[in-house]
């Protein structure tokens, strides 16, 4: 297992640069053997050194190629697969190491639901990037500066994924889509969340005008 600071969707890449002995160790291992591992938040403390506190839904993710350095470093991309339930963590050996059970979230969803989650979406891009929101996006006349990868496809349970993945939102409201049980639950909360970040920045461009 592989706690960050961050959340790892199903289908999304994970780019790792991974230095640390004992995660060296475990790459190695997985790279000898089904080149999958667990990523997990971590809720407290820090990704170098342990010592941290972690939350127990994550996603398995496979490592689709490897560099490594000469002095030992690996340099991955990665892909989240599927998400896993910690049911029992282990004492580390020398990496963390867990039992976990695979999730398997319901598939195709209403195109109704794909298509509100994206609209939310990309209300609050749109609006974040008119307060100067840093984010790698290209223009879209008529939602403003959007990511230049956004899903177009509807009524997939991957579409959910990514339009999870895409969101502007912080790790612990990542977590919460990531932990949901099924995509009609998740596409809902992402909704409640995007919509929020949206009245926000909204509200904050209001305040910005006024004051002009």
């Amino acid at each position: 297992m592989f706690p960050l600071e961050s959340v790892l969707f199903p289908g999304s890449t994970l780019p790792l640069h991974v230095f640390e002995e004992r995660y060296r160790i475990m790459i190695r291992r997985c790279l000898s053997d089904d080149r999958t591992f667990g990523v997990v938040l971590i809720e407290r403390g820090r990704e170098v050194g342990g010592g941290d506190l972690r939350l127990d839904v994550g996603t398995a993710a496979f490592i689709e190629e490897a560099a490594q350095f000469p002095d030992g470093r690996y340099a991955l991309a990665c892909r989240g697969t599927a998400r896993v339930q910690v049911v029992n963590w282990l004492p580390d050996d020398p990496y963390p190491v867990a039992e976990v059970e695979s999730s398997h979230d319901e598939g195709p969803v209403e195109r109704t639901q794909i298509t509100r989650a994206e609209e939310s979406v990309r209300r609050a891009w749109a609006l974040l990037s008119e307060l100067g929101a840093d984010s790698p996006v290209d223009p879209r006349p008529a939602v403003g500066r959007l990511p230049a990868d956004l899903p177009t496809s509807a009524a997939d349970g991957a579409d959910a994924w990514a339009w999870c993945a895409l969101a502007p939102l912080g790790a612990l409201d990542r977590f919460r889509l990531l932990a949901c049980e099924g995509h009609r639950e998740r596409l809902a909360l992402l909704c409640e969340l995007t919509d929020a970040v949206a009245v926000d920045a909204a509200a904050l461009l209001s305040r910005g005008s006024e004051g002009a």
